[in-house]
């Protein structure tokens, strides 16, 4: 059994632990448990951006041979056991920006634990974005994000 952790909002926790995790796209998307704790919650940062306050992390088990989807987050992704999904990631460099896609809803019974997690893990806009400036176009930054006002009034006197 291989386990995966999902990050969710504080407000779903407990239909979460009670009902499982319910498929949003057709899909759960998780990261494998690894040694590197920032690598299993890279994402964190990242959902954040919507004004979540509080992201909580749940782990489940799954089996080794169910077959998952993993690949870089905007890029094509390759289907395989669960089990190669967790060695891929571990023997990538930088795995920064990866994800797991499982096609099916995470029973509540596969669910091992709930786990307040360090609000300040992870990237946020893309992986190693840090002294970068955020790019201010409609299509990448969302209304209502931190600072977007700002970064939208730069963007569009630049251009």
């Amino acid at each position: 059994m291989t386990t995966f952790v999902h990050l969710t909002a504080e407000k779903n926790l407990k239909s979460i632990l009670r009902t499982g995790i319910k498929i949003s796209n057709s899909c759960v998307y998780a990261m494998p448990v690894l040694p590197n704790f920032y690598t299993s919650h890279q994402w964190l940062r990242e959902l954040k951006r919507d004004g979540t306050k509080t992201i909580y992390g749940i782990y489940f088990r799954i089996p080794n041979n169910e077959i998952v989807s993993v690949g870089y987050f905007n890029q094509r992704h390759q289907e395989m056991t669960a089990n190669e999904a967790n060695s891929l990631l571990m023997k990538l460099e930088n795995p920064s920006g990866y994800e797991v896609i499982i096609p099916r809803k995470i029973r509540a019974r596969e669910i091992r634990k709930a786990r307040y997690l360090p609000q300040i893990v992870g990237w946020r806009y893309f992986p190693n974005a840090h002294g970068r400036k955020p790019c201010g176009c409609p299509r990448c930054l969302r209304r209502g994000e931190i600072k977007s006002r700002k970064i939208r009034a730069a963007y569009q006197a630049q251009n």
